[in-house]
């Protein structure tokens, strides 16, 4: 069975804390592992809006996710929280990837590692945009592992 792993790329530009809902507790007692997504979700929201910007409007263009993956590294139960570092890196053209760490604060136990791949959009034309230079600017690129295990 493939395997993916991934590494945190070497600093967070962006940290936020989130408290576990009961409704991010599936059946088995933990955290369940639709809500990792929507958390980082979340997270992205906030990290936006920190910078300025918000997921419709980045200087101009929206964005769209292209690409998620998910590597689960220790289950968290309802009444922890987490803490969320956000890391931005892997330009190309039209998109960039987003990193999330998840952190369970009082241990700090990694919960999960995350990426996001996104694409600039303008909404109204239906259209990709090239990365917007203020975003660009705002983060240094950073290189990441990713690899896939057969």
């Amino acid at each position: 069975m493939a395997r993916i792993r991934m590494e945190f790329p070497g600093s967070s530009v962006f940290s936020t804390d989130i408290d576990l809902r009961i409704s991010d507790i599936n059946y088995g007692g933990h955290l369940g592992h639709d809500s990792i997504l929507s958390l980082t979700h979340e997270a992205r929201v906030r990290f936006f809006t920190h910078f300025g910007f918000s997921e419709l409007d980045v200087d101009g263009p929206g964005i769209i996710l292209s690409d998620v993956a998910i590597v689960y590294k220790f289950e968290s139960v309802y009444g922890e929280t987490l803490k969320i570092d956000v890391a931005v890196c892997d330009f190309v053209k039209y998109g960039c990837d987003l990193f999330y760490r998840v952190i369970e604060k009082e241990t700090g136990r990694e919960v999960a590692i995350a990426k996001t791949g996104i694409v600039f959009m303008h909404y109204v034309e239906r259209k990709v945009a090239p990365v917007p230079e203020k975003f660009k600017k705002l983060f240094e690129e950073q290189t990441y592992s990713l690899e896939v295990q057969s």
